[in-house]
């Protein structure tokens, strides 16, 4: 039976995952593709750890070049992570006729152009299923299940870690610093969550979403980011009393020949899949013309769903070669020739609901004061909760606003946080009420 031989370069967490799935499932994958994929090579710095899973004598070294210089290897894994040594050992594979595939959402959302490009024009493979959702095959969907379709809307939890947070918020109350201390504790955070809670992690994925269903290269600095470290429990309870679930959702939206391309907190209703996704769970909906409405979830990251994710592209790029082909989809699904830049919707010109919450004084007058500036912006007043009244103190005071115009809403909110009778800046959440309906 044939042999295909591949070297693994990055003996982490998802690293040892792979070896694990390819190990463990070795007879229903030679099954499924007619050779044997042969993990031939290791690499990692770190060659005396003890992973849990025991290699062959001689497999694990600690040379990425000699992986990749390797000619029996046909196929090179990327785990190493970062945008720097890890793009230098990508495109080094693929100068050498390797086929690769990799996990690596940050490279690939700011020099996929780069790698796609130098990929399609060696003719070799690409497989990056893995870089966005975890074990859920959201990148073959797009790339070949969806591909009949114009893709009107991508709605997608995909960071466990916020999820997790604003989950335990939801759930069980709690603080924002206090929910992320536990989700440390568990693993669950980075000891530096930046990444994570701030939408960075979720930009680099929906970077990757967009160019697959729109066929285009954005960069980063047009999708809008913003965290979650302003959501604060009250934001929490109003938003259920009201009907709501706050998610940090990475949004893609066609709307009139222009992108909406953003990631922020969003109250969605309640009734919706999405609100139901808890804990670190990942989900991404997405509406095409033909198909409608479809939901992908489960686990977006983890050692082994990870790993089965990286282990799938091994399989595709393996039956590609015992059938004597590579290259039959380009790496975004559209042909080299038709990517194309796209229009950007720019985020002050969103037009949707908000959620605002100000702390304001309890004295006559105070709500009009800030109707009138709200209406001076031409912003109409949907639902007005102010509780827990204490005359002459500061009380929250929560209005939805009707369909407004972003930069009117930023320049209302501006003005209100200067008044005398507010005491701590003015707090905003956008509102999705129509997720993945028609344009």
């Amino acid at each position: 039976m044939q042999k295909i031989n591949v070297g693994l370069i990055g003996f982490g967490t998802v690293g040892t995952g792979v070896v694990k799935v390819l190990k463990e499932n070795a007879a229903v994958i030679k099954d499924r593709v007619g050779a044997e994929i042969c993990l031939k090579r290791v690499a990692d710095k770190d060659t005396a750890r003890d992973r849990g899973v025991k290699l062959d004598d001689g497999v694990l070294i600690d040379d990425a070049m000699a992986v990749i210089n390797d000619p029996e290897i046909s196929i090179v894994i990327e785990l190493v992570g970062g945008t720097t040594i890890a793009k230098d050992f990508i495109l080094a594979a693929l100068d050498k006729g390797k086929h690769v595939v990799t996990a690596n959402k940050a490279l690939l959302s700011t020099h996929g152009e780069e790698i796609f490009k130098k990929a399609s024009a060696k003719g070799l493979d690409i497989g990056f299923e893995a870089s966005v959702a975890g074990g859920i095959p959201i990148i073959k969907s797009l790339r070949e299940g969806l591909a009949a379709n114009k893709i009107d809307s991508i709605y997608g939890i995909i960071n466990g870690t916020a999820n997790y947070i604003l989950s335990k918020m939801t759930n069980d109350g709690g603080k924002f610093e206090d929910v992320l201390r536990r989700a440390q504790e568990k693993g669950y955070a980075e000891t530096d969550p930046s990444y994570d809670v701030d939408g960075i992690d979720t930009a680099h994925k929906l970077a990757i979403l967009i160019n697959l269903a729109y066929g285009t290269y954005i960069k980063l600095e047009d999708i809008y980011t913003e965290g979650i470290r302003h959501i604060s429990s009250i934001d929490i309870k109003f938003a259920k009393e009201f009907g709501y679930r706050i998610k940090l959702l990475a949004i893609a939206k066609s709307v009139e020949g222009k992108l909406e391309a953003r990631v922020h907190p969003t109250m969605i209703p309640a009734t919706h899949p999405l609100a139901t996704v808890d804990g670190v769970f990942n989900a991404v909906h997405v509406r095409g013309n033909a198909v409608g409405s479809v939901m992908f979830y489960g686990l977006g990251a983890g050692m082994m769903p990870t790993a089965s994710a990286v282990t799938a592209d091994i399989i595709d790029i393996a039956r590609n070669m015992k059938k004597g082909i590579s290259s039959r989809l380009s790496p975004l699904s559209y042909v080299e020739d038709a990517v194309k830049d796209v229009r950007i919707k720019a985020i002050d010109t969103l037009e949707i609901p908000y959620y605002l919450r100000f702390l304001a004084i309890d004295k006559p007058g105070a709500l009009s004061k800030i109707a009138g500036v709200l209406g001076a912006h031409n912003i109409s007043i949907s639902s007005v909760i102010q509780k827990d009244r204490k005359v002459g103190g500061a009380v929250p005071l929560v209005i939805l606003t009707h369909n407004a115009l972003e930069k009117e809403l930023r320049g209302a909110v501006e003005e209100i946080g200067k008044m005398d009778i507010i005491f701590e800046k003015p707090v905003f959440v956008r509102i999705e009420e129509n997720l993945g309906t028609a344009n």
